[in-house]
C-alpha cells in the first residue's frame, strides 16, 4: 500500500533520517524527519495557479510544537495548542529566511511549508530537524525550489566548535550559532555569542557549512529515489521594448530622485518619477498595470545599484562605510527607571529599562519544560514611524523577531542575577525608522539599562550592514537605509562591545554569499561598531552607582530553609500579612534566600523586622520587647518575639512579693523583658524584674545584690531569734508547715 523511501547518515554523532511515503501523502512534499529521537514532520504545498495581482512570492512557514511530543498535556483553561509561542515564531521565521530566496524568479503560486514537532527527546532541539526537514520535502516536491540546503547549529566550548550540540551542551557554550546554506554558498545566520571575535564567528559559520554537507548529499541522495516531476514555469514574457520606453519616459527623473538625501522627499521624488510612466501607459488597454508596476520596480532597484556601485557613493551622499550622525540621550522620562532615546540618521528608537522583581519573571512554557525569564526586550514598530497610518496591531513575526535579535545581543552582557537580583524588561519604541531599527534598539537598550544602574559588563552597540551584488562586482555598507535594504541583496546585523560580537544575524535575497564577503562585511561592521560606542560613550559611559529612586531596593536576607514554612505560614497567611502591612513584594527562595522589594526604605525596614521577629530564636540573657497576651494565677504569658511567647512567673514580675499578676500587669501591655532559660521542651523562662522597665536596662546585679541583702537581714532574723541554724536551745526547731502539707 505504501512506497516508503528512508534515507540515513550519521551526522554529529546521532542518526539523522529522511522518510516519505507513509504520511501526509496528498501533500506535494512530505518528509518525516528523525534526528536521535526528536521526528518533526515537514510538508509542503503550493497552489498549482499563481496569486493574481501580487508582485512578490506568497510564501508561509509555520513551525508548531504539539505538547504530547514531550509528553505533556497543555495548560490553559482550553488544555489545547494556542496562539503560537515566542520560540514556534522564531523557528518559523528561520526557515522562511532560509529558503525564500531559492524559489524560481517569478513564482507567485502561493506556497505553505507546515513543520510539526511529533516527538522531542529534550536533547536535539526540534528547529534544526525542522530546517533540514523543510529543505527535503520542497526538493522532493517538485514546486520551483533551487535547494537543497543544508541547516546546523554550531557552539563554542573551550576554545572548540561543536556541531548540533546537545541541551545539556548548550548550557556551557559561548555561542548558539544557527547557519543555512547551499553547498557553496552561505544563505542565513542566526547568532547569540559572549562577545567573541569577528574571526572565531566566521569560523563558527564555515564549520556549519562544512558540517552539513552530508545532509545535502543526503537530500540529493532522496530526491533521486523519489523527487516529483518538476513543475513546468512559464517562461516569462518579453518586456524589453517596453522596459526601454519605461526607462526613457522617467529613468532619469529616478536618477534625480536618488540623489535626495532625505528619505521623504526622496519618496516623494521617487513617486513622481514613476507615476510619469503610470501616466503614459494609463489609457493602453493591452498593458496590464502589474507589469508596468513590476519593470518600474525593477528600474528603481537598477538605478540605485547602479549608482552605489560605479561611484561609491550612496543615495544619501555617504560612501560605503561612513555611519550616519548619531545623537544619544539618556534620562529622557523623568518617572521611568531608565531611559534613551537613541537617534541614527532618520532612524530613532525610545527605550526605557523597568526594574522589576521575581514576581514579575515571565513563565516560559516550553517542550523542555516550564522555566522563568528574568530579562525580557519588547520591541515595537507603530505605523507612524515610517510616516503611514494603519491599523495598531498587536506585535507580528516581524516585531517579535527584531525584539529577539536585540535581546540576544544584550543578553550575554548582564550581570548575575545573584549580583543584581532584578527582573530586567526593555521596551524600545521605533519613533522613526530609515534603517535598521533592530540595531538601534540594541543600542537603546544598552543607554537606558546604563541609565537605570544595571551593571553592565559594557556598553554594547549595533550596526547594520548591506550588500549589492552584480556579478563579480559587489559593494559592502554600513548602515544601510530602509532603499538600500530594500533594493540591495543582504540585511547583515553585527552586534558586540569593543571587546567582540554578542549577535550576528544575515538574511541574503539572492543565493548565497562567499566567505570573502562575509570577511569584508564583518570587518567593516567591527570599525562602524567601535564609532557607534564613541558616540554612544558621550552620553553616558557606564551603569549608574545607583537604582532610580522610583525603581525597588531590593534587600536580600538569608534565613535557615527550617523556617521558609514559618515565613509562609499556612495558606500562605503570614506572608501575606507582611506584604500588607509593610507594602513590600517578597519573593523566597529554596535556599532560604529571601528578597524584600519597595522604593519606601521605611517599609522595607519593617517588613525585615517581621521575618526576623518570626525567624528569630530566643537567646537566654537577651532583653526583648514584648507584649503581654494572657494573665494567671502563677504569672503572665508575654508574646516578644514574632508569634513566641513565654512565661514571666509571679515571683519574676517585680521586686518583692507580688500578690496577684494583675498588681503588676494586665493583657495587652507592653513590657520589656529578659530570656533566663529555655526547657528541654522550648518553654521559655522570662523576667521582668531584672529589666529597667523604663529604660530597658539590665538590672539583674542590682537585683541579685537586693535579693543577696535579703537573705543576710532574714539569716541575721533568725541568729538574733537564736534559729539561725535552724535548733534552738535544747529545743528542737519545728518547720512551719506550708498551705499544701
Amino acid at each position: 500500500m505504501f512506497t516508503i523511501h528512508k534515507k540515513e547518515i550519521v551526522w554529529g554523532g546521532r542518526k539523522l533520517s529522511f522518510e516519505t511515503g507513509r504520511i501526509a501523502r496528498q501533500a506535494d512534499g512530505a518528509v518525516l524527519v528523525s534526528y536521535g529521537d526528536t521526528t518533526v514532520l515537514c510538508t509542503a504545498v503550493a497552489q498549482r495557479q499563481p496569486k493574481a495581482g501580487i508582485d512578490f512570492f506568497p510564501l508561509t512557514v509555520n513551525y508548531q510544537e504539539k505538547a504530547f511530543a514531550a509528553g505533556k498535556i497543555p495548560g490553559g483553561f482550553f488544555k489545547r495548542e494556542g496562539r503560537p509561542a515566542e520560540k514556534e515564531t522564531l523557528s518559523s521565521r528561520i526557515i522562511d529566511r532560509s529558503i525564500r530566496p531559492l524559489f524560481a524568479d517569478g513564482f507567485r503560486n502561493e506556497t505553505q511549508v507546515i513543520c510539526t514537532v511529533l516527538s522531542h527527546d529534550l536533547e536535539n532541539d526540534p528547529d534544526i530537524v525542522a530546517l533540514v526537514g523543510t529543505s527535503a520535502a520542497l526538493t522532493i516536491s517538485g514546486i520551483p525550489f533551487m535547494g537543497p540546503i543544508g541547516g546546523a547549529r554550531v557552539g563554542y566550548i573551550d576554545g572548540e566548535y561543536g556541531l548540533n550540540p546537545t541541551q545539556e551542551q548548550m548550557g556551557e557554550t559561548q555561542l548558539d550559532l544557527v547557519v543555512a546554506g547551499r553547498s557553496d554558498a552561505v544563505m542565513m545566520v542566526e547568532s547569540e555569542a559572549h562577545e567573541l571575535s569577528e574571526e572565531v564567528m566566521l569560523g563558527a559559520v564555515m564549520h556549519a557549512q562544512e558540517g552539513f554537507q552530508p545532509v545535502i548529499q543526503a537530500i540529493i541522495e532522496l530526491a533521486e529515489a523519489c523527487a516529483k516531476e518538476p513543475w513546468d514555469i512559464p517562461e516569462p514574457e518579453d518586456h524589453s521594448a517596453l522596459e526601454a520606453k519605461i526607462k526613457q519616459l522617467c529613468g532619469d527623473a529616478l536618477v534625480e530622485a536618488f540623489k535626495e538625501p532625505e528619505k521623504m522627499a526622496r519618496q516623494d521624488k521617487v513617486a513622481a518619477a514613476k507615476q510619469i510612466a503610470k501616466d503614459h501607459f494609463a489609457d493602453d488597454e493591452d498593458i496590464e498595470p502589474g507589469v508596468i508596476s513590476g519593470l518600474l520596480k525593477s528600474l528603481e532597484k537598477h538605478t540605485l545599484r547602479e549608482a552605489t556601485l560605479s561611484t561609491g557613493i550612496r543615495v544619501d551622499g555617504r560612501d560605503t562605510k561612513t555611519v550616519r550622525p548619531i545623537v544619544s540621550e539618556v534620562g529622557v522620562l523623568s518617572r521611568s527607571h531608565g531611559s534613551a532615546l537613541f537617534t541614527r540618521g532618520e532612524t530613532q528608537a525610545l527605550v526605557t529599562t523597568t526594574l522589576g522583581t521575581g514576581q514579575d519573571e515571565q513563565i516560559m512554557d516550553a517542550l523542555e519544560g516550564e522555566y522563568r525569564e528574568h530579562f525580557m526586550l519588547h520591541y515595537n514598530f507603530p505605523p507612524y514611524s515610517v510616516g503611514e497610518a494603519s491599523f495598531l496591531r498587536s506585535p507580528g513575526r516581524r516585531e517579535i523577531g527584531h525584539g529577539k535579535l536585540a535581546w540576544r545581543a544584550l543578553r550575554p552582557l548582564l550581570p548575575a542575577k545573584e549580583d543584581f537580583p532584578y527582573t530586567i524588561r526593555i521596551v524600545s519604541e521605533i519613533t522613526e525608522s530609515n534603517g535598521s531599527s533592530s540595531m538601534a534598539s540594541v543600542c537603546g537598550g544598552s543607554l537606558a539599562m546604563m541609565d537605570a544602574g544595571v551593571p553592565m559588563k559594557r556598553p554594547c552597540a549595533g550596526i547594520a550592514m548591506g550588500l549589492i551584488k552584480e556579478d563579480e562586482r559587489f559593494a559592502v555598507l554600513s548602515d544601510i537605509l530602509g532603499d538600500e535594504d530594500h533594493l540591495g541583496d543582504m540585511d547583515f546585523k553585527v552586534a558586540g562591545t569593543e571587546e567582540g560580537i554578542t549577535s550576528l544575524q544575515m538574511d541574503i535575497k539572492i543565493a548565497g554569499i562567499t566567505e570573502e564577503i562575509m570577511q569584508v562585511a564583518l570587518g567593516q561592521a567591527k570599525d562602524g561598531r567601535m564609532h557607534i560606542l564613541g558616540e554612544m560613550g558621550k552620553a553616558i559611559g557606564a551603569g549608574r552607582e545607583s537604582i532610580s529612586d522610583f525603581a525597588p531596593r531590593i534587600t536580600t536576607m538569608q534565613i535557615p530553609t527550617d523556617k521558609i514554612r514559618d515565613i509562609i505560614g499556612p495558606g500562605g497567611k503570614m506572608i501575606r500579612e507582611i506584604t500588607e502591612v509593610s507594602g513590600t513584594k517578597i519573593d523566597i527562595d529554596d535556599d532560604g534566600t529571601i528578597k524584600i522589594a519597595s522604593a519606601d526604605q521605611t517599609a522595607t525596614e519593617i517588613a525585615i523586622n517581621m521575618v526576623k521577629d518570626i525567624v528569630a530564636e530566643p537567646e537566654i540573657g537577651v532583653i526583648y520587647d514584648g507584649t503581654v497576651v494572657k494573665c494567671m494565677d502563677f504569672g503572665a504569658f508575654v508574646n516578644f518575639i514574632g508569634k513566641r511567647d513565654g512565661l514571666v512567673h509571679i515571683s519574676e514580675l517585680a521586686e518583692g512579693r507580688v500578690a496577684t499578676v494583675n498588681d503588676v500587669v494586665n493583657e495587652g501591655d507592653v513590657v520589656k523583658v529578659k530570656v533566663l532559660g529555655i526547657d528541654d521542651r522550648g518553654k521559655v523562662k522570662l523576667s521582668m524584674r531584672v529589666v529597667d522597665q523604663e529604660t530597658g536596662e539590665d538590672i539583674s546585679e542590682q537585683m541579685a545584690e537586693k535579693d543577696a541583702q535579703r537573705r543576710a537581714e532574714r539569716e541575721a532574723k533568725r541568729a538574733e531569734r537564736g534559729d539561725g541554724d535552724g535548733e534552738s536551745e535544747g529545743r528542737p526547731h519545728r518547720r512551719r508547715p506550708r498551705n499544701d502539707d
